[in-house]
């Protein structure tokens, strides 16, 4: 699991059937420093996934997400994701090792 931060919403025209409905976010990776406070802007460099949300996670929100084969493991049949959420912090305490 990774920690990011919802910082957007992705709105789809068309999308694959097993995709109809589904609710997209674009998370913000978390590193030590936004998980500190050291970065005001709470989203870590790197690149930005889009990931399914059925947990209803706000812009601005917390979240835990998995990325891969892990993503898919929630579903019965294949589908083709990359990544999900799979918790929303409601806290969180970061003390990094010296």
């Amino acid at each position: 699991m990774k920690p990011g931060r919802v910082i957007g919403t992705v709105t789809l025209s068309q999308a694959a059937p097993q995709f109809r409905g589904a609710t997209w976010k674009v998370v913000g990776p978390m590193g030590p420093d936004e998980l500190s406070g050291k970065n005001p802007d709470g989203c870590g460099p790197g690149w930005s996934p889009v990931v399914l949300d059925q947990l209803g996670a706000d812009i601005g929100e917390p979240v835990l997400y998995v990325e891969g084969t892990e993503a898919t493991q929630p579903f019965d049949h294949p589908i083709p994701l990359d990544a999900i959420t799979v918790a929303l912090m409601d806290r969180y305490v970061f003390e990094p090792i010296d």
